[in-house]
């Protein structure tokens, strides 16, 4: 059966699609209007109990949370398309490192960011600039440190296109668009190459042209 993958409009989502669409694998997209609450309608939270986007759902099976589906897939597929887990068990190993440092230190202040800057206004909320502030400085901390290891692999995992890498194109782009804030990539030569790299890929320009959300 067709993998179904709902809310492609938003950030998130646009990860389980991007893997898809390297791995080879056919999907179709489901709308989620989170501005009007459909992610709050019984029928949904059946499917995704915390209210948020993505879900993937694939014959009987579901799963949600972003980069639990795209590990699932790159998993799954591993013999077809892109290789996004690494050939051996130490670039495996790289790739989830690099994979929990998107999450845990890279996503916590972009969110903040793009929450506050892109989505605010449409929910009535006026960006405080301290915490604007705050949440840019601790973003820099974390692009100086990928400065720093971009200056040594063409990618974070190493020297192949990751899932490590493809975790941050929904995000990232955002910087590059409709926040203004491209300067905190230019600034830094190794970074602002790597997001040339991996943003050029087909499978990316792919996702922007068919779901353009608010970039």
């Amino acid at each position: 059966m067709v993998v179904k993958v709902y809310g492609p409009d938003y950030p998130s989502p646009k990860r389980a699609l991007v893997c898809l669409i390297e791995k080879g694998v056919e999907f179709e997209t489901v709308g989620v209007d989170l501005f009007k609450g459909e992610h709050k309608a019984p029928e949904y939270l059946k499917l995704q109990p915390f209210r948020s986007v993505p879900v993937v759902q694939d014959g009987d099976y579901t799963l949600f949370e972003s980069r639990a589906i795209i590990r699932y897939y790159a998993e799954k597929y591993k013999e077809q398309g892109t290789e996004l887990l690494g050939k051996t068990i130490e670039e495996r190993g790289l790739v989830e490192q690099w994979l929990e440092v998107e999450a845990h230190n890279f996503h916590p202040p972009i969110y903040d960011l793009v929450l506050k800057i892109v989505y605010g206004p449409f929910i009535g909320l006026t960006p405080d600039p301290k915490q604007l502030k705050e949440s840019e400085d601790k973003l820099c901390q974390v692009l100086d440190i990928y400065e720093e290891r971009l200056s040594k692999s063409k990618y974070l995992a190493g020297d192949f296109f990751s899932l490590a890498d493809l975790s941050h194109l929904p995000f990232t782009q955002y910087l590059m668009g409709k926040m203004g804030k491209e300067y905190l990539i230019r600034d830094r030569k190794h970074v602002s190459g790597w997001w040339d790299d991996i943003s050029s890929r087909p499978s990316w320009k792919k996702v922007l042209e068919l779901w353009p959300g608010l970039y």
